[in-house]
């Protein structure tokens, strides 16, 4: 398997697999590829933070970055958040998240993010290092299980300083 920066050519077939990802959950397909269309548009957008997995050159996996602030309104730091991330349902339980996460962290290292937020699955992501926000006094802006609102330092001193509510991209908005 081999994971790498995303290119147009790849964008169909990955709109394909994030929606039957999704599509097989609890809670279901919710305009997650809608969200990456418009995350693109924004002049915030870094290619070099979206990556797909490919094994026998189909993609097989999907996860994408996207710069965050975290403001109290006096203090404001920078990082990124991650989602989606997809697994084609016919790849899950083989590592592809697992080696899509380590690398996607490796590039927010490299692009100087200092944490990663995520909503998701905690027992999924727990296992990564990410640990309820709520610990480091740092809010979603809309309604979110704050067990399923998650953050991880990129370095040890990632979230020192880190407190406040989360501002995303305004194709969050959408």
């Amino acid at each position: 398997m081999q994971i790498k920066t995303i290119q147009p050519a790849d964008f169909t077939e990955v709109d394909q697999l994030v929606h039957a990802a999704f599509e097989g959950t609890e809670h279901g397909y919710d305009g997650e590829v809608e969200l990456i269309h418009a995350i693109r548009q924004d002049p915030a957008y870094q290619a070099s933070l979206e990556v797909v997995a490919h094994d026998g050159g189909q993609p097989v996996g999907y996860g994408l970055l996207s710069p965050i602030s975290v403001s109290d309104g006096t203090t404001t730091t920078t990082g990124v958040a991650l989602g989606p991330l997809a697994v084609a349902p016919a790849h899950q339980r083989q590592g592809v998240g697992k080696r899509l996460i380590a690398k996607l962290e490796q590039r927010a290292r490299i692009s100087g993010a200092g944490y990663i937020s995520i909503l998701g699955w905690p027992d999924y992501y727990r296992q990564f290092g990410y640990r309820p926000a709520s610990e480091f006094n740092v809010t979603a802006p809309f309604d979110v299980p704050a067990d399923a609102y998650l953050i991880k330092g990129m370095t040890p001193a990632g979230l020192k300083a880190v407190h406040g509510t989360v501002h995303y991209l305004p194709a969050f908005n959408v």
